[in-house]
């Protein structure tokens, strides 16, 4: 119940802070001289006129029936805010999945293994990767990764194969030709985007991981099992994984919430139009309906989220009950 309470505040905030962002006609005005009749219809059409709480209520009761509001700098006015979030959302969406799917599942499986084998040579390893990775800036692992693509196909073209790595993003209508065609194109356009995703929530992930495995490995229920004789791999994967899936459940969900809502960096880096790049645009262009529509999806995708994060800990550890 609290979920509706806590997105309402949040869209109060989001809609203060777009106002704090600036006057979206500033430039405009600049331009060349306007007419004080030019500038009251400018204004009057964006509703800056308008008390503050008004112009919440009407932005806020217009939102939940769908109406996200109009792009509303000269120029680039009329473009509806919901639609072109909506594209944004789709490319973003097709990236962020993938890249969590495969973080997630790879973070899993190294810090359960670098738990089970605790100061082996597997988990030094993985331990010192999952530290240089997790430090490391994102823009920087990025910016790497688009060198060496862009070297891969220097190289490809040298031996006359066809450049395969995209560092451009995909175009807007797909790919065209046949499967196998289009098929290399995707996999060139995503591979690096995905990787520079991938290395920093594997990090994440797989710390989180170990550090719960070990918990759960020296809690006294799984020492009791494996003293009266439960094998190693039952013990593990039977009493200490499931409970230990608790805190990376936690950190996934909040965090795959947050990605989707715009992968700001890599999308920029690699000239992707989805909801990172869509909000720099917004940003740049003062275009408040934009950056409160980018805000609020956002902030619904967090929330929604936690909501299932809670419901799988009920699953999970029969002792958590959801009133």
């Amino acid at each position: 119940m609290i979920s509706i309470p806590l997105l309402i505040l949040a869209s109060f905030l989001c809609f203060g802070l777009t106002t704090a962002m600036g006057d979206p006609l500033g430039e405009w005005k600049l331009q060349k001289p306007r007419t004080p009749a030019e500038i009251a219809a400018a204004y009057e059409r964006t509703g800056y006129n308008d008390p503050f709480l008004e112009r919440y209520t009407n932005w806020a009761g217009d939102f939940v029936t769908g109406d996200w509001g109009e792009s509303v700098v000269p120029g680039n006015a009329g473009r509806s805010v919901k639609e072109d979030i909506g594209k944004a959302f789709v490319v973003t969406f097709r990236l962020v999945i993938v890249a969590e799917i495969i973080a997630l599942l790879l973070g899993m499986v190294v810090g359960v293994i670098g738990a089970v084998r605790q100061y082996s040579l597997f988990d030094y390893t993985a331990t010192g990767i999952s530290f240089a990775m997790f430090s490391m800036p994102l823009f920087c692992v990025a910016l790497i990764l688009k060198t060496g693509g862009i070297s891969l196909n220097n190289w490809l073209e040298s031996i006359g194969a066809d450049r395969w790595i995209i560092t451009a993003g995909p175009p807007g209508d797909g790919f065209k030709g046949g499967f196998g065609e289009q098929f290399f194109q995707y996999t060139g356009a995503y591979i690096l985007p995905t990787i520079s995703l991938v290395v920093i929530q594997f990090a994440l992930y797989s710390r989180f991981q170990r550090a719960s495995m070990l918990d759960t490995l020296n809690a006294d229920y799984v020492r009791t099992a494996q003293a009266k004789g439960i094998s190693e791999a039952r013990s593990i994967f039977r009493h200490a994984f499931r409970n230990a899936l608790i805190p990376i459940v936690t950190v996934s969900s909040l965090n795959f919430g947050a990605t989707v809502g715009g992968a700001v960096i890599t999308e920029t880096v690699f000239g992707w139009s989805g909801m990172g790049k869509f909000l720099v645009d917004a940003i740049t262009k003062l275009e408040p309906f934009q950056v409160l529509g980018f805000m609020m999806v956002t902030a619904v995708f967090i929330i929604v989220f936690n909501l299932v994060a809670d419901v799988l800990y009920a699953f999970m550890d029969p002792r958590i009950r959801l009133d």
